[in-house]
């Protein structure tokens, strides 16, 4: 039987800012990446987040972007490889400590925004925010865009990875995300993530735009938390994963 994770995006709130549905995603997800404080989040909506999914026993993740708290971490920024490992680091680090005072375990790492895009394109840099994460924590499992050059640096630093695919972002031939600028980048009906959702897990595949199959680490599926149908799709991948006898449960890692 297929096994399939199921991750979020949360704790991207700040100060009396509201953003997302994270409570009631954490009932549908099976792993969270929690914003660290520098593209969204502060320490008290790190804290609330992480007390919450460590209640609903969800896989915890650090989910590291740019510090770029007004352009939500979707602006591209150019940094070196040696101050993008720190940048990594340090938000890996600030997530460490407030899940131990939670009362659970950061397990995995996710890129956040333009800095994953980036990363999906740049080996070299992907590996240079992944070995400021290892230097941190070597066992950590490093969460990628499946099919990528995220995935080539995982493979070539040898570490536990795990590939993502997303239900509610249209693909390219590379497999990398349309830019969210074009039209049909963003999918908002839950129908249409719901079965395009089973159809790549079935076939291990990224299905792009044009109807191309690309073979791909199917681990887990990112369910953004901040649209206006994000719950409702959320609910329509679980929904329709489960009737297909697809098994939801936290990845193990690769590698």
């Amino acid at each position: 039987m297929t096994c399939v994770d199921l991750n979020a995006d949360m704790g991207e709130s700040f100060g009396p800012w509201k953003m997302g549905q994270d409570d009631e995603l954490l009932s549908v997800i099976t792993s969270a990446n929690i914003a660290c404080g520098m593209h969204a989040g502060d320490w008290d909506v790190m804290a609330a987040t992480l007390q919450s999914a460590v209640t609903n026993g969800t896989g915890i993740g650090a989910h590291p972007g740019f510090p770029d708290l007004q352009g939500f971490g979707r602006r591209r920024m150019q940094i070196s490889g040696a101050s993008l490992g720190n940048l990594v680091a340090y938000q890996l680090g600030a997530a460490q400590a407030m899940a131990r005072a939670a009362g659970g375990k950061v397990r995995h790492l996710k890129l956040h925004g333009a800095l994953a895009n980036m990363c999906a394109e740049d080996a070299a840099l992907a590996r240079a925010a992944y070995e400021g994460a290892l230097r941190v924590d070597p066992e950590i499992i490093i969460m990628v865009l499946a099919a990528t050059a995220q995935q080539e640096a995982v493979q070539a630093l040898g570490c536990s990875w795990a590939g993502e695919i997303f239900a509610d972002r249209a693909y390219n031939d590379d497999a990398t995300l349309v830019d969210r600028s074009l039209p049909g980048a963003v999918i908002h009906d839950p129908d249409q993530a719901a079965e395009r959702m089973v159809r790549m897990v079935q076939a291990g595949a990224i299905i792009t735009e044009s109807g191309k199959h690309i073979p791909a680490a199917v681990d887990t599926i990112c369910l953004h938390g901040d649209g206006k149908t994000a719950l409702l799709i959320a609910r329509a991948v679980r929904s329709a994963l489960e009737a297909a006898g697809v098994t939801l449960k936290v990845f193990p890692g690769r590698g």
